[in-house]
C-alpha cells in the first residue's frame, strides 16, 4: 500500500469520525481470529475502528503496529486506545472510497 498524505489522512479523519469501533480487541491480545476479523473488516468497509484494550501507550503502539504491516493497512489515527485504520478492499465491488 502506498503512503497516505495528510490531504488523505485529514479526508478520512473526517469520513471516520461518526464511526464505531468495529473490532474490540479484549486482553487476550491479538489472537489470529482478531487479525481475521480485521482483515473480513477491511475488505468490507476499507475505513476501520478497532478499540484496543492495552494498559499502556507503548502496548497499543506495538498492537497497532503489528497489525498496519500483517494486514497491509494504513493507521490514520490513532486516539487512546482506538486506532482508525485504512486499507484498500480487495473486492473491486466493494472498494468506495475516493481518495482525493
Amino acid at each position: 500500500m502506498t503512503q497516505l498524505n495528510e490531504q488523505q489522512k485529514r479526508h478520512l479523519r473526517r469520513l471516520g469520525h461518526q464511526l464505531k469501533p468495529v473490532v474490540r480487541m479484549g486482553g487476550a491480545g491479538l489472537t489470529p481470529n482478531v487479525l481475521h476479523e480485521i482483515d473480513q473488516a477491511l475488505d468490507a468497509h476499507e475505513l476501520i475502528k478497532v478499540k484496543i484494550a492495552a494498559d499502556d501507550r507503548a502496548g497499543r503502539k506495538q498492537f497497532i503496529d503489528t497489525i498496519c504491516s500483517d494486514m497491509d493497512a494504513e493507521l490514520v489515527q490513532a486516539m487512546g486506545n482506538v486506532a482508525l485504520l485504512f486499507r484498500r478492499s480487495r473486492i473491486e465491488k466493494k472498494q468506495r472510497i475516493a481518495l482525493p
